[in-house]
């Protein structure tokens, strides 16, 4: 099979050429992404990346030992059971770098998923681990008993040499790397490595040579890379699988890392650690009661309001109140569409997409596909200009830092931004939901053909108008519908805004998961009315680490993701309500002052 580099596959991240690496496979999305569930341009986002779907995957790579640092364990025989192996912080004095072992000869064996394993002379030691293949004269098969401090052979002799203070990685790998086993060879020099080089592979360009993959430091699988935007989007796996198999072209060379970009492999081990101590805790599932509840008080809603115009007529007071509950209705309907759009709700994803459809289409009139495409890729690369479309503000307003400065530099003035925090209030509240998303939503739905989502939605303003034209006739049930929508935009766009807004609003990072959600997103304060008011999102960070997770869990999974931000120095930004939302504000007049300075002076 045709191998890869990383350099070679970031080459393919055009909307005409897309490649992304799944499992350290190869796989050419270019014609596939149109018909990709989720939009084309979610997946399209990790052109270029590491996307990994499934929960298995090649180990993580583990650095070399620096001077005075103890040695990985090495790779366990098949059926042997290896604890754990601490990940040391990087950075720290003396512990690992995230550069592969320089050195690492022919006998290198690694383990694949499944059990098997690649590379190296069956019958040559590894020169940078010390591994002897079973059966090798001299040498006894390598184990780790529980608790052990260092690898050790079964009759009780070093695996391997420590390093002194002040030695050099890979002079402890030249003059070590053998073992003292009867009958091992001492490992190749790190500037003379025994392994042919992989350089000039298909897909390589210059036929540089790598340092080959290095050894796991645990015997089960892990995954990898981009793997946990997939995880948090899919929850049947194996079914998004088999749509792959056609689009394979290739693989990653066994010299590549996993991770691209130099993502944060210590993090990204860690949080796969809390998710699994979340699904352990049984916070991936879901109180079936609950949502019913929260269907039942929209329907009652919905029923008072029309009780209200019945019984008291059509007068301004009446009309005013039924307009407030209505809003009220079509605010918690919309934030329970969300937890359906997500598949929080219900095991088997069809039928989350049926009740996601109902509530959306039939209680809001809006398109079930159109949300999709949007949200998902605001999840996928939150805050993150181009690709989440949230913070395409159509020359309207600049966030952030970055660009109203490239706004101030290249003097564009399309309105004055200096000013974006006081016409904030004229053009964004009232204006998204009545206007922007209607607008959108229904031509969405008409250019794309998209026929049973536009029946959803037309079952929605028949039965609107059905109720409501005999109270006040054509024109005042549109306008009526209207004014619910005005009321209904600045619930919607408060909320919404005070968790991202005043967030870290720029340009790719490539971060990993965990990092890149925490920069984006912030929580408000827990109460009963907080989260009744923002249907949970005030536990926006847990949301969008944890997707699928039912919504009256995310504040049983915060404890955990406070005390891992805690652990790597992230900050964890929770605040009142109030605050959070005058902080909208003053972010909007920062980046607006940011742009005049940057348009007067640079």
């Amino acid at each position: 099979m045709q191998t890869f580099c990383w350099e070679e596959i970031q080459k393919h991240n055009l909307r005409t050429d897309k490649w992304l690496v799944i499992d350290r496979k190869v796989y050419n999305i270019t014609k596939w992404s149109s018909r990709h569930p989720g939009g084309h341009r979610v997946i399209g986002h990790y052109a270029g990346e590491d996307a990994t779907v499934r929960l298995w995957g090649l180990p993580r790579p583990v650095p070399p030992p620096q001077a005075g640092a103890p040695r990985p364990p090495a790779p366990p025989e098949r059926g042997e059971t290896v604890p754990p192996a601490p990940v040391p912080r990087p950075g720290a004095p003396g512990v690992w770098t995230a550069e592969p072992p320089a050195g690492r000869g022919q006998g290198c064996r690694v383990l694949e998923p499944g059990g098997q394993r690649r590379g190296g002379d069956p019958g040559r030691a590894c020169g940078a681990c010390g591994a002897a293949p079973p059966g090798a004269p001299g040498r006894t098969r390598p184990s780790l008993p529980r608790g052990s401090g260092s690898p050790r052979l079964e009759d009780g002799r070093s695996r391997a040499p420590r390093l002194r203070a002040g030695d050099e990685p890979a002079a402890g790998l030249a003059r070590g790397g053998g073992g003292e086993g009867k009958g091992a060879r001492p490992g190749p020099r790190a500037d003379s490595c025994a392994a042919p080089s992989r350089g000039a592979r298909r897909g390589c360009p210059g036929g540089r040579p790598r340092p080959r993959a290095p050894v796991p430091a645990q015997g089960r699988p892990r995954r990898t890379g981009g793997q946990d935007a997939f995880h948090a989007f899919h929850r049947d796996l194996d079914f998004v699988r088999k749509f792959m198999k056609p689009l394979l072209i290739g693989e990653l060379a066994p010299e590549e890392p996993s991770q691209d970009h130099g993502k944060n492999s210590q993090i990204t081990e860690d949080f796969r650690a809390l998710r699994k101590t979340a699904e352990d805790m049984n916070l991936f599932k879901s109180d079936h009661l609950f949502f019913l509840l929260l269907l039942a008080h929209i329907i009652i809603m919905e029923s008072i309001a029309w009780f209200i115009i019945f019984y008291f007529g059509n007068g301004w007071i009446s009309t005013v109140i039924t307009a407030f509950v209505l809003a009220t209705s079509q605010a918690q309907a919309g934030w329970l569409q969300h937890d359906y759009g997500h598949l929080s709700v219900y095991k088997k994803s069809m039928w989350n997409h049926v009740v996601h459809k109902f509530i959306i289409g039939h209680l809001k009139g809006a398109s079930a596909n159109w949300w999709n495409h949007r949200h998902f890729q605001h999840h996928a690369k939150p805050n993150i200009f181009h690709k989440d479309p949230d913070v395409n503000m159509l020359h309207v307003f600049v966030l952030g830092e970055w660009q109203p400065i490239e706004y101030g530099k290249k003097k564009l003035k399309y309105l004055p931004y200096n000013h974006q925090h006081e016409y904030f209030f004229l053009i964004g509240p009232p204006l998204l939901i009545p206007v922007y998303f209607q607008y959108q939503i229904i031509m969405t739905m008409i250019v794309r053909r998209d026929w049973v989502d536009l029946a959803w939605a037309m079952s929605y303003y028949v039965r609107f108008f059905i109720t409501y034209i005999p109270f006040y006739g054509i024109l005042g049930a549109l306008l009526f519908l209207n004014f619910i929508r005005f009321l209904e935009s600045h619930w919607f766009v408060w909320v919404t805004q005070m968790n991202h807004i005043v967030m870290e609003i720029d340009r790719e990072p490539y971060r990993d998961w965990f990092s890149s959600q925490l920069a984006a997103t912030c929580n408000v304060e827990q109460s009963f009315f907080n989260d009744w008011f923002s249907g949970h999102l005030n536990f926006q960070i847990e949301h969008h680490l944890f997707p699928t997770m039912p919504r009256h869990n995310l504040h049983k999974v915060a404890p955990l993701v406070k005390s891992l931000c805690a652990k790597h120095g992230i900050k964890y930004q929770e605040k009142p309500l109030l605050r959070a939302l005058q902080d909208i504000i003053r972010s909007l007049k920062k980046s607006g002052e940011l742009w005049l300075d940057a348009y007067l002076h640079k």
